[in-house]
């Protein structure tokens, strides 16, 4: 029951004998038991906007049929199908055996829901929960933020058994759909997470690239500050150097600010790919239009290529934050549109697993060449520095292969040292709690910031130890006599959390209501999901076993 602003719902619901079950601040709504007899009094009040059936929904096979339905890629130009297809021209590789298999992909994000597309045997591998949701047992690895399975699903999702075919759209696919994802959170439902966090993040997917049968060789990274503070000093370029330097191809989003602001940090790294976004489109000629949002950076460092980042409509992760801060935004059951440069920076993650799976033996800097070199700049009337190289081509970055024009000259840019400010690399974005901010040279448990003796143990790749990192416990499991805690985000740096609710082609869904209150508000309490029995793989704290 939906009822115009101000109007006390809950009083009329009473009066005709009902009961409100839960409230809905963000439509001024309720879900209630009302009487059938009451119904139609409660409905002539002209105070009361709308009166909705309630649904149950179920994630089975039956939806997933009637979903094939109303979500049709050859009609909708922001499907994950129409831009890797249409645009990247992916199919080029998958028609040649090259998927992205052997290839793993690390996402540091918000961790990852196996949802349908996602759920196929092996393809999600949990590394440590590094993020504050990490103390709830029931939220640990699991995304409640929506973001990062959008991701997820835009660089290797796949239907379980789905054919891995240019030419089919009936199934979900994501770019590199072969390849595995290691996921390892940092943020929580907000998005809140600090810049010590995520350096801890990129230390261990350097560090555990290779264990047990891992091979790491790209990292995805949607997560950017405004830091002022030149690359050549800030800690967090550091970080993303080293991984560069291990063989990991690092795919960094540039930022949502808009196109007059500089790259965010650590795009502002010359080594890493930069990725900016452009409109969704059906096919490459048309497109040629940069998104208002999309950083551009300067003459000195702009984006280095540009891909779809509008209105994508990627996995869906239902209960998350997203899903319900952003109902518009919700396509099908199983699908969801997001806009930003993390969804740009995804495509391009995933572009590079197939170039790596085609040939292992590239060096993160040789990737970057392929990218850039077949890339299309065509764009009227658009900054070079919000273009870069423009928009890869990966059917002619596979010729380029076959015949050996490959980039062979090393990037000769001056490497950072990692020993300038962890206050400076956070910008203007800080984790506040109650009042207390998180600012200063400490980390989320209060220790000082030595970027002296980081730098050094994390060039040597002993800056973790177990489950130990910087020589405090951050295994995730048992954070005690932490003397600052962080649980909300103030100042979004995530890029990419912009979830659209533009139209969907004039559709809409219409059993849109969970039944017997399963998600309760952002509270995954009394659900069956347990983050430890997920995957196969899953980080102890101690161990990787």
């Amino acid at each position: 029951v939906r009822a115009a602003d101000g109007f006390n719902l809950g009083e009329a619901i009473a009066e005709a004998g009902g009961t409100v079950v839960q409230e809905f601040e963000i439509i001024d709504g309720v879900s209630a038991l009302v009487p059938g007899d009451a119904l139609g009094d409660l409905a002539a009040n002209p105070l009361v906007v709308s009166i909705t059936p309630n649904a149950s929904v179920q994630m089975a096979a039956a939806g997933w049929e009637t979903d094939k339905v109303k979500f049709n890629q050859n009609t909708y130009d922001g499907t994950v199908h129409k831009a890797a297809n249409g645009v990247l021209q992916a199919g080029a590789f998958w028609e040649q055996g090259y998927t992205g298999e052997g290839i793993d992909i690390a996402l540091i994000d918000s961790g990852v829901v196996p949802v349908d597309g996602l759920s196929y045997p092996g393809k999600i591998i949990n590394g440590p929960d590094l993020s504050f949701e990490s103390q709830v047992a029931e939220l640990r690895y699991l995304d409640t933020s929506g973001h990062g399975t959008h991701l997820a699903g835009i660089i290797a999702g796949r239907d379980d058994g789905a054919p891995i075919t240019s030419s089919n759209s009936a199934d979900f696919l994501g770019v590199a759909p072969g390849a595995r994802i290691v996921s390892v959170k940092v943020a929580d439902s907000s998005g809140a997470t600090d810049v010590s966090q995520v350096i801890a993040a990129i230390d261990w997917v350097v560090q555990h690239r290779n264990d047990n049968g891992l091979n790491i060789r790209v990292l995805n990274l949607a997560f950017g500050t405004d830091s002022t503070q030149a690359y050549v000093f800030d800690p967090l370029a550091f970080a993303v150097e080293q991984a560069w330097k291990a063989g990991i191809v690092v795919v960094v989003s540039a930022g949502n600010d808009g196109n007059s602001h500089n790259l965010r940090n650590p795009a502002t790294d010359p080594f890493v790919i930069a990725v900016g976004a452009t409109n969704k489109s059906k096919t490459r000629s048309g497109i040629g239009e940069i998104m208002d949002f999309s950083n551009c950076g300067t003459s000195e460092r702009h984006v280095d290529v540009v891909v779809p980042g509008e209105s994508i409509a990627s996995l869906r992760n239902p209960g998350s934050r997203a899903d319900i801060d952003y109902p518009t935004a919700v396509v099908s059951e199983r699908f969801f549109l997001g806009s930003g440069t993390s969804q740009a920076a995804a495509f391009v993650s995933g572009a590079a697993a197939l170039i790596l799976d085609r040939e292992p033996g590239l060096t993160p800097d040789q990737v970057k060449g392929l990218l850039m070199q077949e890339a299309d700049a065509d764009f009227r009337h658009t900054p070079a520095e919000c273009v870069g190289a423009g928009v890869p081509n990966l059917e002619h970055t596979l010729h380029d292969i076959r015949d050996g024009d490959i980039p062979s000259t090393p990037q000769s840019f001056t490497p950072a040292t990692g020993l300038g400010s962890l206050e400076a690399s956070r910008g203007s974005d800080h984790l506040e709690h109650e009042g207390v901010i998180l600012e200063g040279e400490q980390d989320i448990f209060g220790n000082t910031w030595d970027g002296v003796s980081w730098s050094t143990a994390s060039a040597a790749g002993v800056s973790w130890s177990g489950g130990d990192w910087n020589g405090v416990s951050w295994s995730g499991l048992s954070w005690s006599g932490v003397s600052w805690s962080g649980l909300s985000w103030s100042g979004l740096s995530w890029s990419g959390l912009t979830w659209s609710g533009l139209s969907w082609s004039g559709l809409s869904w219409s059993n849109n209501s969970w039944n017997g209150l399963s998600w309760s508000g952002l509270s995954w309490s009394g659900v069956s999901w347990s983050g430890l029995s997920w995957s196969g793989l899953s980080w102890s704290g101690v161990s990787w076993d």
